[in-house]
């Protein structure tokens, strides 16, 4: 017959099951989630989606969304000024601004992760220099950083994609530099070390675990960054050029309309502001929901 303690300690909720239940008690985090998880779905059905051709024009010019007195039920949005169905633009957008944001914030988390625990983990020279060189480059905005890449290389998609990754790397490496440096100088792993753990030991079991909060505060604010990046790149006309339907290019084609036919400029301002906003409410959220249950 089990004890009560060894009852007691088996119903013990895990910090992971904490720190969900945490999050799940945050509406504003779960609203967040649930729309993320609909624009996912969108971007990657996209393409069925959609109703119409992103490019070739199906309706009259600037006819006006469904709700309006002159609007038509096919063009649930309207059309642009060369009668090209807006939603089809959004969904089909979706893919290159938000699923390209999450694509670059992704790849930039992996490598930053990787030198910024190798760079936390090691001292002397290396680190030293590591860190002199991201003070350096932290110094430039990335969305600077990104325009003198890109007019260095010529505007573009790849190139446009290429220049987010390498203003991301830098700040992904300096978090993750400065949270696992704090770490290693604790004393429980000072004194793991005495008992003869090795580094990796340290790493997954000890080092990880305290710092994915950092880890997933820079992610959301990675993605965040990304997706206004991108659009401000298409709004410049360094980024996806035309007819791609980019929803910073779209911004940026229908700035001249904003009295004559708003809704043009509004959808794709809204969209970016959407996405941006509940990404922030997801990574608000798990960051209150891990420290919660670490506490």
């Amino acid at each position: 017959m089990p004890s009560n303690s060894v009852y007691q300690e088996a119903t013990i909720p895990t910090q992971w099951e904490r720190s969900w239940q945490n999050f799940r008690a945050n509406s504003l985090a779960m609203f967040g989630l649930w729309c993320v998880l609909a624009l996912l779905l969108i971007t990657i059905n996209a393409r069925w989606l959609a109703p119409y051709s992103a490019i070739e024009q199906v309706g009259e010019l600037l006819m006006p969304p469904s709700w309006d007195n002159s609007g038509h039920v096919s063009f649930f949005f309207g059309t642009d000024d060369l009668g090209r169905d807006i939603l089809s633009r959004l969904l089909i957008g979706s893919q290159l601004t938000f699923g390209y944001a999450l694509l670059v914030a992704f790849a930039s988390s992996i490598l930053g992760l990787l030198i910024g625990i190798l760079a936390g983990m090691s001292s002397g020279l290396k680190s030293s220099f590591l860190n002199h060189i991201l003070d350096t480059v932290l110094s430039i905005p990335s969305l600077l950083l990104a325009i003198i890449v890109v007019a260095y290389m010529g505007p573009g998609e790849t190139h446009v994609l290429l220049a987010i990754w390498l203003a991301l790397i830098p700040r992904f490496i300096r978090a993750v530099y400065t949270a696992v440096h704090i770490e290693v100088a604790k004393d429980y792993i000072i004194a793991a070390r005495l008992d003869g753990a090795n580094n990796f030991y340290l790493l997954y079991n000890s080092i990880l675990p305290n710092i994915l909060t950092t880890i997933t505060t820079e992610m959301t604010r990675a993605i965040s960054i990304a997706i206004m990046d991108i659009a401000a790149l298409g709004f410049l006309g360094l980024g996806a050029q035309a007819p791609q339907p980019e929803w910073g290019a779209m911004l940026g084609d229908s700035i001249d309309l904003i009295y004559l036919a708003p809704w043009t400029v509004t959808l794709p301002g809204l969209a970016i502001m959407f996405s941006v906003l509940v990404i922030n409410l997801v990574g608000d959220g798990m960051r209150q929901a891990l420290n919660a249950g670490i506490d």
